[in-house]
């Protein structure tokens, strides 16, 4: 008498599964080679996703795929980890209809994503090791640490603008304020007639003399790490390159991680977001702005060592005066800053020491 299989093997089999990442919880979708399987809601757990595709189509080869966004990569971490082949990719390079435009949801958005996975239409983005990311958590807290440093300034600046207190004739330059000679005066002096004034004056400066610390602190872990094995070699090839400088250098490291992933200069000027948009249409061509795409941060920190390099490498100060004589000086120095970008580009790809230009 014949007994019903009770056993699955799915051997050979692709299964694509599209991820639409949440806070509280996973739209889930898979879809076989032929057919559309499953779009269910589960928790946010990459072991709860493996267990039910060993479940259920054991034996299979699991593709997944989710978009790059608050959740950052541990899901990834952890979807390979368990033998699941998943990539990242952009939010703004899934193929989209207009009805899905329309109709959008949580599930829409899942199936959407198993669907161009199977089909081949995505591109996963880099994704560096977990390591890289820690360090790169550090050299952005650094970051974070400056701009509120800046807002404590703003806001002791803003109380002594409301209680009409003028600065004295020794600080009336912008360039000797937070010296310590500036903070006493803020600390030491009367300079409010109540109390609670003074009190509330007092407290934001210790704020702001705690964020200073706090700044300090870090730097002097982030100058550790940069002569740590790692990154030692790398960073004494970016520091001979004028207007590079120590944070500039381990920022560049940590985003980048391997600039062997960048097939030329193009392609990482690309990637920092230093290329223009293009339209063209038939004989017609223009080229118009900075493409928005690319890494905000990193293009930003380039174009203020642009400042300091064109001042220090004669072939940029030749360039950037060339540059100046047919348009204005602001979009001269990004033409710097690719140029800059280039030297960077070598000197990391090369292995060689950047060696200053002699103009003649």
């Amino acid at each position: 008498m014949q007994t019903q299989r009770t056993e699955l093997n799915f051997e050979g089999q692709n299964f694509y599964v599209g991820i639409d990442v949440h806070l509280n919880g996973w739209a889930v979708s898979i879809i076989s080679e032929k057919l559309p399987l499953k779009t269910f809601t589960q928790p946010p757990s990459a072991e709860k996703l493996y267990n039910y595709l060993t479940h259920n189509y054991p034996g299979g080869t699991y593709h997944s795929v989710y978009e790059a966004g608050f959740s950052g990569f541990w899901t990834h971490y952890k979807l390979k980890e368990m033998g699941i082949n998943n990539i990242v990719i952009n939010p703004a390079d899934v193929p989209t209809t207009q009805k899905e435009h329309l109709l959008k949801d949580d599930p829409t958005d899942s199936r959407k994503l198993a669907r161009s996975l199977r089909s081949g239409d995505l591109k996963a983005i880099y994704v560096p090791e977990l390591l890289t990311m820690e360090d790169r958590s550090l050299v952005r807290l650094r970051a974070t640490l400056v701009k509120d440093m800046g807002r404590y300034k703003s806001r002791i600046k803003a109380m002594l603008y409301v209680h009409g207190i003028p600065y004295p004739q020794e600080f009336e330059n912008s360039k000797s304020h937070w010296s310590k000679r500036f903070i006493r005066w803020l600390t030491e002096t009367d300079l409010l007639q109540s109390e609670t004034g003074t009190l509330a004056l007092r407290t934001l400066v210790q704020e702001a003399e705690q964020q200073r610390n706090l700044i300090l602190d870090t730097t002097r872990a982030i100058r550790k790490m940069s002569q740590g094995e790692k990154y030692a070699s790398n960073m004494k090839l970016l520091r001979t390159i004028p207007g590079i400088g120590l944070i500039t250098g381990i920022t560049f490291l940590t985003e980048v991680e391997k600039i062997e992933r960048f097939t030329n200069s193009d392609h990482f000027a690309g990637f920092i977001g230093l290329i223009p948009t293009r339209h063209s249409s038939g004989a017609k061509q223009s080229n118009g702005e900075m493409t928005f795409r690319g890494h905000v941060n990193l293009k930003k920190m380039l174009i203020e060592s642009s400042w300091i390099a064109v001042r220090c490498d004669p072939a940029l100060t030749l360039s950037y005066h060339k540059y100046t004589n047919r348009m204005d000086s602001n979009k001269a120095i990004v033409k710097i800053a690719r140029k800059l970008l280039n030297r960077i580009f070598y000197v990391l790809t090369n292995k060689k020491e950047y060696v200053l230009c002699v103009v003649k």
